[in-house]
């Protein structure tokens, strides 16, 4: 209704009258305390008479929508203020006792003894005040344990107090670290795994390289996972087509290989478990260097998905582990396994022959050189 506050008192009692079942509400807050200041400058309330005001109330609560006390309130407020205004709302707060620069005074307390305990706290707090006379401790030198943790959780408080732990290494027991010796002796395994990739839908082919330290005797096999319940099986197969007793198995320090179900079945094929220290990059570097001479030279370095890990599996075992093991290179010869002979006897000649020092199963033509 446009300019309602505008009506005399007749046509407002001519409407109440009218407009009894009907209800009005206002929109918003501030068009409600508008209106009603509005009307109540409009009809000068403060000079009318007790019948008036009291056409007026109900004028108002029509139009409003409000209750009679919220009515009563509002004219209220317009008779002590001459306006309507709403009141912010303030929400009840206790006095700070302890300020920003306590805060930090006890950050500094914190930081030179170390952060101890709040009853040992709180007495050297009051120790400076009472014994030393120092004025800036006096509101901390009344302050209750309780409270003092309280204050160690304020922001400020722990901008001030930064402390920095630095990362403590997990012990791991399984395996030693440290690089194998095999003193000339095949059946010190070197492993190592090579990943062929992933996708946002899939995981990749896992490739999983073995390399014997001394013959060079290498299998290669694949899995789709390298978690331990995939890998078991897969180490067992490798294990059994080596030719000769295992007695050492080195890996980095890689989940894959430093697990308890790795470690059971070494322990029971009495294997001894080694692996990679620290800042020593070169201790499993044979292996390293077999993944980029064999497996990346015949599978790539391009993405094969994990389902096909069965099949390159089946190609290492009928295939690349006869050709690696065909031609695997001979181990290095020693002074026990060079023999010395001169046409005169002496010591010195240039014509050597070799023999292995240890039960090979390779064929002495093939380790022998030409």
């Amino acid at each position: 209704m446009h300019e309602a506050e505008k009506l005399n008192l007749d046509r407002i009692e001519a409407f109440l009258q009218a407009s009894e079942g009907i209800r009005f509400e206002g929109q918003t807050q501030a068009q409600v305390y508008s209106w009603i200041e509005q009307l109540l400058r409009q009809q000068q309330y403060a000079q009318q008479g007790r019948k008036a005001r009291g056409l007026l109330r109900r004028y108002v609560a029509k139009m409003t929508g409000l209750s009679r006390a919220q009515v009563t309130r509002l004219i209220a407020r317009y008779g002590a203020h001459g306006e309507i205004a709403p009141v912010m709302y303030r929400r009840h707060r206790f006095a700070q006792r302890y300020t920003r620069a306590d805060i930090e005074l006890l950050a500094t307390v914190d930081e030179a003894h170390q952060t101890l305990s709040g009853p040992a706290t709180r007495r050297i707090l009051q120790r400076e005040y009472r014994d030393y006379g120092k004025p800036e401790y006096e509101r901390l030198a009344a302050i209750s344990v309780s409270h003092l943790y309280n204050l160690r959780q304020q922001p400020r408080y722990r901008e001030r107090r930064l402390s920095y732990t630095k990362t403590r290494p997990t012990a791991v027991s399984i395996g030693e670290r440290r690089r194998p010796d095999p003193q000339g002796r095949p059946g010190y395994l070197r492993l190592d795994t090579v990943h062929q990739g992933d996708q946002p839908a899939d995981k990749g082919v896992y490739h999983i390289n073995a390399v014997d330290e001394v013959t060079q005797w290498q299998i290669v096999a694949a899995t789709p996972r390298i978690s331990e319940a995939w890998l078991e099986p897969v180490l067992e197969r490798m294990l059994r087509q080596f030719p000769f007793r295992i007695l050492g198995f080195h890996s980095d320090n890689g989940s894959e290989f430093i697990n308890q179900t790795v470690a059971k079945l070494l322990n029971k094929l009495l294997i001894e478990q080694t692996k990679s220290r620290p800042r020593h990059s070169n201790d499993n570097g044979l292996v390293e260097t077999k993944n980029g001479a064999v497996i990346r030279k015949h599978m790539g370095y391009g993405y094969i998905a994990a389902q096909h890990a069965a099949a390159i599996s089946g190609f290492y075992a009928q295939h690349l582990n006869p050709y690696l093991t065909t031609i695997a290179p001979a181990p290095r010869p020693t002074s026990k396994s060079m023999l010395r002979a001169g046409d005169n006897g002496t010591t010195g000649a240039t014509r050597r022959r070799w023999r292995p020092c240890w039960p090979c199963p390779m064929p002495l033509s093939i380790c022998a050189p030409a």
